[in-house]
């Protein structure tokens, strides 16, 4: 199992679409630059089928212990993003990965 990287994935549009990849780069950062956009403006961003992004609030914790020291600390609220994954991702999940070779182009 390995890592896809930004490169990987411009890689793989460039050969689905028949186009460079010196296009296909950009187009792959647009859309990430998009999703980090919405996402930190506090909105639900969903791709159907792949799943959704959203933002959720934790609450302070003013007597939280650090695990190294035992220290009390004191933790911030802050937000985070949860990612809740879509029935088409859910099912290619489900089958064996030897069967997958999506990402295994070239």
């Amino acid at each position: 199992m390995g890592t896809v990287k930004r490169a990987d994935l411009a890689r793989i549009l460039s050969s689905e679409l028949g186009c460079s990849k010196a296009l296909a780069r950009p187009a792959v950062d647009t859309a990430f630059e998009a999703l980090i956009g919405a996402i930190s403006q506090g909105n639900r961003v969903e791709i159907r089928g792949f799943g959704a992004w959203t933002v959720k609030e934790t609450n302070a914790r003013p007597d939280a212990r650090n695990p190294k020291t035992g220290e009390r600390v004191f933790v911030p609220a802050r937000r985070k993003v949860a990612f809740k994954s879509g029935k088409i991702l859910k099912e290619a999940l489900s089958r064996s990965p030897a069967s997958e070779e999506i990402l295994d182009q070239g």
